[in-house]
């Protein structure tokens, strides 16, 4: 329930949406969606993407729609915006392209990072907070009280439990990513579900 909830929320904009062979993007979302072939372009002018574009353009479609979801929706849930969303993924795939020919999970991931490190300082754990005394904390809550408690959590938490709850990664994979221990990864999940606990009682109360 909480893994769904999560990786769909707002990313069906393009869930009808691909990248074509040349690397344009077809579908009822072209306005708003990845922008690749004027991004490429621009990449291609600067002597970047030039053998990218060559050999890679087959497989830009079926990678895209592989990845797109997931990276939007972990794209919009660290910004709080669908535009800067759109903006964030459209640097991951771009970046995660140039990296290597084909890019698997991991080097999008990579990717994701550097762009996550962009924007906010990430491997610092921030929380400290203290298990509730009555495990009654949830009633009947309203779903944006669960939205903004995710937003609102430090980069890094809120990172880890994108991560483990909502993609289901192992905390080996999310310190590798993270560049912290596996210890401050599960320590760091702790915190992150206790702090939501505790926003959405009190968005409740």
């Amino acid at each position: 329930m909480v893994s769904a909830f999560f990786r769909h929320k707002d990313c069906s904009y393009n869930s009808r949406s691909t990248i074509n062979k040349n690397g344009t993007l077809s579908g009822p979302h072209k306005k708003v969606g990845f922008k690749m072939a004027s991004s490429l372009g621009v990449m291609s002018n600067l002597g970047i993407l030039v053998p990218a574009v060559e050999r890679r353009s087959a497989n830009y479609s079926e990678i895209y729609n592989q990845h797109c979801h997931r990276v939007y929706s972990l794209a919009f849930w660290m910004t709080d915006n669908e535009l800067a969303a759109e903006q964030f993924s459209q640097n991951v795939f771009l970046r995660a392209f140039a990296t290597v020919d084909s890019p698997k999970a991991e080097h999008i991931d990579q990717a994701f990072m550097a762009e996550v490190r962009e924007i906010a300082a990430v491997g610092l754990l921030t929380l400290n907070c203290v298990s509730p005394t009555s495990s009654n904390v949830f009633g009947n809550i309203k779903r944006v009280y669960l939205e903004r408690a995710v937003v609102e959590l430090p980069a890094t938490e809120r990172l880890i439990f994108l991560f483990h709850d909502v993609e289901g990664y192992d905390h080996l994979r999310i310190a590798r990513l993270l560049g912290i221990t596996e210890h401050d990864s599960q320590s760091g999940l702790h915190q992150a579900r206790l702090q939501i606990r505790e926003s959405v009682s009190q968005m409740c109360a």
